[in-house]
C-alpha cells in the first residue's frame, strides 16, 4: 500500500472517529442507532418516525393570537415549551431518551402596515448542542372589528442547527382564529386557536454505523473506512403533512405580557419495511407558555 493510501486512510478515519470522541450532552442525537438501513429493513420507517416526531416538537408552538401588532408595535417575549413524548418513538439521544422534552426559546415579533407581521425565533434544546431558528410570516385577514374574530394566516419554517449526520427542516402554513376582550382600562385577554399543516424534510447521508470501530480496523485500505458508512431515504417537505391543533389565551396589562397554549400533533403512520405494512406513530402533545413586552 502507498503512503498517500495510507494517509488518506488515517485521515478519513480520523474524521469518523472524531465525532464520537467530541463532548456530547445527554440529549444531542445519535441517529445511527436506529439502524443501519443495509440489514434492517425497518431503519428507513424508524428515521420517518423520528423525523417527524423532532419536528413536530420543535414547531409545536405559536403563543400569538392572529391579530397583529400593528404597524408600529413590538413584541419580545421568552417561551418555554414542554414536549411529550411517547415512549413508543424514543428519540436517539446520547444519553436516555426523554420523556418529556423542554425547549426555552427567545420570539421577537414586529407589526408592519396593512396588517402584516414578522417574526423570528430562536429555540434551545435543553441539555444539548442544537438549536433552531425559525422564521415567520403572519396576515390578518380581519382585525379589528367590533363583532367579528380576528383571522389570522401564518406561514413559518423551522431549521435545526447543531446537529449530527442529520439535516432538519419544516414548514406550515397556520390559520388561526381568536378575539379580544378588554377588561377595563389596558387589560385584555385574547382567547384563540387555529390548525397548522406542517410538513418536514429531513436527508441522513454518510452516516457511521459503526462509532466505536477500532482505528486499526480502518487502516487497511482508503475504503475499509468507508465499510461502516450508509445513509437512509431522505423525507420531502410535501411526503407528508402533519395537522396540529392549538389552543391558547393571551393577557396584556400595560406592556406586560403573558400567554399559555396547547397543541396536540398528529405523526401519522410510517412504513415497516414489511412489503406495504405501516405503523402508527403517537401524537406529539405540546404545553408552552410566554413572558414578554408588548410595545
Amino acid at each position: 500500500m502507498s503512503i498517500a493510501s495510507l494517509s488518506r486512510g488515517v485521515a478519513l478515519a480520523a474524521l469518523l472517529g472524531g465525532g464520537a470522541a467530541a463532548h456530547a450532552d445527554p440529549n444531542d442525537l445519535r441517529i445511527h442507532t436506529l439502524g443501519d438501513p443495509r440489514t434492517e429493513p425497518g431503519a428507513n420507517g424508524d428515521f420517518q418516525a423520528f423525523a417527524r416526531t423532532f419536528g413536530a416538537a420543535i414547531s409545536s408552538v405559536n403563543l400569538m393570537p392572529p391579530e397583529t401588532l400593528g404597524h408600529a408595535g413590538f413584541s419580545v417575549n421568552g417561551e418555554l415549551s414542554v414536549v411529550r413524548l411517547s415512549s413508543a418513538t424514543p428519540l436517539p439521544t446520547e444519553g436516555r431518551a426523554p420523556g418529556t422534552l423542554l425547549l426555552p426559546s427567545v420570539h421577537v415579533r414586529k407589526g408592519l402596515p396593512f396588517s402584516v407581521e414578522l417574526g423570528a425565533r430562536s429555540t434551545w434544546v435543553e441539555k444539548s448542542n442544537m438549536v433552531a431558528f425559525t422564521g415567520e410570516v403572519k396576515v390578518a385577514v380581519t382585525e379589528g372589528f367590533t363583532y367579528l374574530p380576528d383571522v389570522g394566516v401564518r406561514l413559518h419554517a423551522t431549521r435545526l442547527t447543531g446537529n449530527r449526520d442529520f439535516n432538519l427542516t419544516t414548514g406550515g402554513l397556520d390559520v388561526g382564529v381568536g378575539k379580544q376582550f378588554p377588561i377595563g382600562g389596558m387589560v385584555t385577554l385574547t382567547p384563540y386557536g387555529g390548525l397548522d399543516l406542517l410538513g418536514t424534510a429531513a436527508s441522513a447521508k454518510d452516516v457511521n454505523f459503526q462509532p466505536n470501530r477500532p482505528l486499526e480496523d480502518t487502516l487497511g485500505s482508503p475504503g475499509a473506512a468507508l465499510q461502516g458508512i450508509a445513509s437512509y431515504d431522505s423525507i420531502g417537505l410535501t411526503d407528508h403533512i402533519m395537522t396540529r391543533l392549538y389552543g391558547g389565551a393571551r393577557f396584556i396589562g400595560g406592556v406586560l405580557q403573558l400567554g399559555a397554549e396547547v397543541s396536540l400533533t398528529r405523526v401519522g403512520n410510517v412504513p415497516t419495511g414489511q412489503g406495504d405494512e405501516e405503523r402508527y406513530v403517537p401524537a406529539v402533545l405540546t404545553l408552552n407558555t410566554t413572558l414578554g413586552l408588548d410595545f
